[in-house]
């Protein structure tokens, strides 16, 4: 095959053109710390880049929703110890006003107490995060205890959410299984108290009017079988925190499983796509090397033409 001048000079032209394209190649690399910067860069790589940028993506959301839970979890913890504290206060005084020894006014004063406390609860009851009532199940947006509620009225759906592919769980406790409802609840347990510190006839009210007790009934007029009723709220309420608890344990070895597979999945993307800083700042230095080379045989090759051997 006859070779000219005009071939050597393509070929010469082409080689330099490649030299070029992979120096661009390796001096992004460089530049963006990635394999590639698009998918005909290498394919294997973008799709293996793809599924694995999907699990990292997968499991940062879950742990997004597994926050969300603790902040759940969290709050309703706090709320539950600040209700035991108060229901411990209110048997602590039923105990007191039960010794049989007290004058109207420090009756008076138990009461007034007493009162306190339930409008406390009340609080706690309608506690809000983030404009969510969290003792209301899936109805976040409306109080249990509304405005001229003698008793609180819950919606008892579970709040699920899903912090991995095989986890859901309750990220509520019921109102009406930690505080019970109507007159066999909390409220109506402190109510029957009232009513046995010889009140009767009275109203007897919180911030809101709470209506005359009727006190028909001679069993709420006994402040021992009150004290009971109370331990057996306290009771409630600490089994609720129990359970709670158990969840609680739970989310972090959940978490901690989330973090080691998102440790793993971020691992893996970083293998696959990431440069090899050391691999190629050497590719780039062979690659430099070579494209003066050629450049250097080039000049020598185009340089003679047939004018410098007529000379």
């Amino acid at each position: 095959m006859r070779v000219t001048q005009s071939m050597i000079s393509s070929n010469l032209l082409r080689n330099i053109s490649q030299n070029y394209s992979e120096l661009n190649k390796y001096m992004n690399q460089l530049q963006t710390g990635k394999k590639i910067t698009k998918l005909s860069d290498d394919p294997l790589v973008a799709v293996k880049g793809i599924g694995y940028r999907t699990e990292v993506t997968r499991i940062e959301q879950y742990q997004r929703n597994l926050n969300e839970v603790e902040n759940w979890f969290d709050n309703t913890d706090s709320a539950l110890d600040k209700a035991t504290s108060a229901m411990q206060r209110i048997r602590e005084l039923a105990i007191q006003a039960n010794n049989g020894t007290n004058s109207d006014n420090e009756l008076t004063s138990i009461k007034a107490e007493v009162e306190q406390l339930r409008s406390h609860l009340k609080d706690i009851v309608n506690t809000n995060v983030n404009d969510k009532y969290i003792f209301n199940g899936t109805n976040t947006g409306q109080a249990p205890f509304g405005t001229g509620q003698i008793y609180p009225e819950f919606t008892n759906d579970d709040v699920e959410i899903a912090i991995s592919d095989e986890t859901v769980v309750k990220a509520n406790l019921r109102g009406e299984v930690v505080f019970g409802d109507g007159n066999d609840g909390v409220f109506g347990v402190i109510d029957n108290f009232l009513k046995a510190l010889n009140l009767e006839n009275e109203e007897i009210a919180d911030e809101d009017t709470l209506g005359t007790l009727d006190v028909d009934n001679e069993e709420t007029k006994d402040i021992s079988s009150s004290i009971s009723q109370l331990d057996a709220s306290i009771n409630k309420i600490i089994n609720a925190r129990a359970d709670l608890g158990a969840r609680m344990n739970r989310l972090e070895l959940v978490q901690n499983r989330l973090s080691e597979q998102e440790i793993l999945a971020t691992k893996s993307l970083s293998d696959n796509e990431d440069v090899d800083y050391a691999e190629a700042i050497t590719n780039l230095i062979t690659q430099e090397s070579i494209h003066r080379a050629a450049l250097s045989a080039g000049s020598r090759i185009i340089q003679p033409s047939l004018l410098d051997f007529l000379r």
